[in-house]
């Protein structure tokens, strides 16, 4: 299968922050994901700081923290990662959709295994919803299994992990 072409350039400092996961078609660990949340932070050393933050099962689930670091490849205008939960693997980790405003973001593997759309807010509208996961389908990966995450902010405290 052909891979899956990133976007050209990623302003990484423009990149970090916050992003609420929107949809996945998630890993083990986030298959009962609420709320989740993954921040990005620029190290000096030019490695991403990530913290992915979810709730497990329920809204009022408990709280689950994750600490990767990213590791961007050079050469790939900063929109080819690899993303290590575990020392020495390093997952891929690919921005293949990012619009122009950096409000919405697909992440995407050439395994067509997992995926990730993402936005700087927790709601999108149901036209970009659709859009994006047309975009998803497009890639070649099942969009059947992808997971809306369910995204409610009005009954708990933010968690944001900056």
């Amino acid at each position: 299968m052909k891979n899956i072409d990133t976007v050209k350039q990623v302003d990484l400092p423009r990149f970090m922050g916050d992003w609420y996961v929107i949809a996945a078609i998630p890993t083990m660990i986030e298959t009962q994901s609420y709320n989740a949340i993954e921040n990005y932070k620029l190290n000096a050393d030019g490695t991403i700081a990530t913290t992915f933050t979810f709730y497990k099962g329920a809204l009022d689930g408990p709280f689950k923290k994750y600490e990767p670091k990213g590791f961007v490849k050079p050469d790939t205008g900063n929109a080819l990662w690899g993303m290590q939960f575990i020392w020495p693997i390093k997952a891929e980790y690919r921005i293949v959709y990012l619009d122009p405003e950096y409000q919405h973001t697909i992440i995407a593997r050439n395994a067509r295994d997992y995926v990730w759309l993402m936005a700087r807010t927790p709601r999108i509208s149901d036209a970009e919803y659709k859009m994006l996961t047309e975009l998803i389908a497009g890639y070649g990966y099942d969009i059947s299994k992808l997971r809306k995450v369910p995204q409610d902010w009005s009954k708990l405290p933010a968690k944001s992990s900056q």
